[in-house]
């Protein structure tokens, strides 16, 4: 009376469904080096050099091949370009410290303070007036 189901069911379990899979170790691989190519584009946009070159050697070697480097500049202010990548490398340093990439981790930290005292000299200058 009843015709039996011929395709898979929607719970089938997804070990069975035939995708691959990476592990959370890859997964952690691809966030960090997307945050860091993020970090990357916006150490450009600011003109660090220097940062820049030690934040791409790390891409290089999360993801096996040097990052694409962005020339367009967006012409934001440095204000909220510093406060951008003060953000992005707390996302870095998470990602990181779950990752137990401790290279990567201080390098984000470092960023992290670099940031925060441009944002901080940024706001001393405005604060002091101007003669």
């Amino acid at each position: 009376m009843y015709e039996p189901i011929r395709t898979p069911s929607v719970h089938t379990p997804a070990d069975t469904a035939g995708f691959p899979h990476r592990s959370r170790e890859e997964e952690l691989d691809i966030q960090l080096a997307g945050h860091l190519a993020a970090l990357l584009s916006v150490t450009d946009e600011l003109g660090l050099d220097a940062a820049a070159e030690r934040i791409a050697e790390q891409v290089s070697r999360l993801r096996g091949a040097p990052p694409a480097r962005h020339a367009g500049l967006i012409d934001a202010p440095a204000d909220a370009l510093h406060r951008r990548a003060h953000a992005l490398a707390g996302r870095v340093l998470v990602v990181a410290a779950s990752r137990a990439d401790t290279a990567v981790a201080i390098l984000a930290a470092e960023r992290m303070d670099a940031h925060a005292a441009a944002l901080a000299d940024a706001a001393a200058q405005h604060l002091v007036p101007t003669v």
